[in-house]
């Protein structure tokens, strides 16, 4: 069985070609980028949902959830590079990076596209108790600090490059997804630019930050607005202009009116 479900793309520009010969590696094509947000009615359908099902609705959650569908709606996108060629993931995958006791551990969601969000809800907390019984990532701690350059790129060419499932080592299946959410706000931000991380092979960062009281114009008057920065690093090497613009605007249309994107706060709350 493959670590990822994937598929060669089947076409790819010569500006693509040139880009990926460009860059060996995410550390040299970070490109960085900055969305306003209006959370008004995000964080009213948020209490919403809270008191329809005691379930804890939080920023990290939605984005989560918009994210997927941005994907879904581009999914040259959802892809990852193997062998400076680039391959579409059949699934879509999106993780979380959530504060726990010992740090900050990575929380995946499977199909997220295909959950609502009370499921959605549901198997990142999920995830997030799974998470500290690991295995694979308690191997982490034993590598000595000169190996670990060498350990994390063994481990990403052996599960990515070669696509090899290392679970029967412990170690999770596709364990970062296609992009990874942080919530920065939870720490006071209102932006942050988090760096691609090579090994993880992770094109897509996003850093949502807090939601601040700020002057916006409605109708030609300026009023006090809910505004949230969403901070995106991306990887130039095969996500441009054109992909960014795609998961900008679905982000921004999903985060702005939630309720028009997932359905009333009941119905979501029940995952009709």
């Amino acid at each position: 069985m493959a670590h990822l479900e994937l598929r060669p793309k089947p076409r790819v520009s010569s500006f693509r070609k040139l880009a990926i010969g460009s860059w060996g590696t995410a550390y040299d094509p970070t490109v960085y980028g900055t969305l306003a947000v209006r959370m008004d009615r995000a964080l009213v359908y948020m209490e919403a949902f809270q008191r329809s099902t005691g379930l804890r609705l939080t920023v990290t959650h939605l984005v989560l959830k918009a994210l997927a569908e941005a994907l879904r709606r581009c999914p040259d996108a959802n892809a990852v590079l193997r062998f400076h060629r680039i391959y579409l993931r059949q699934r879509i995958t999106v993780s979380a990076l959530l504060r726990s006791e010992t740090g900050w551990a990575p929380v995946r969601v499977v199909d997220a596209d295909q959950k609502s969000l009370r499921d959605l809800v549901l198997a990142l907390d999920a995830a997030r108790e799974e998470a500290g019984t690991r295995q694979g990532w308690r191997w982490v701690e034993k590598v000595p600090a000169p190996l670990m350059r060498w350990f994390t790129g063994g481990v990403s060419f052996l599960a990515v490059t070669l696509n090899l499932d290392l679970g029967r080592f412990g170690l999770p299946r596709d364990a970062f997804g296609a992009a990874i959410v942080t919530d920065v706000g939870e720490l006071g931000l209102d932006a942050a630019y988090l760096p691609l991380v090579p090994f993880t092979r992770v094109p897509v960062f996003l850093a949502p930050g807090a939601v601040r009281d700020t002057p916006v114009v409605e109708e030609g008057r300026v009023v006090v607005g809910k505004v949230m920065s969403l901070n995106a690093s991306i990887d130039h090497r095969f996500i441009d202009g054109f992909h960014a613009g795609v998961l900008a605007n679905t982000l921004k249309a999903l985060l702005e009116d939630p309720e028009a994107a997932f359905g009333p706060p009941d119905a979501a709350a029940s995952g009709d």
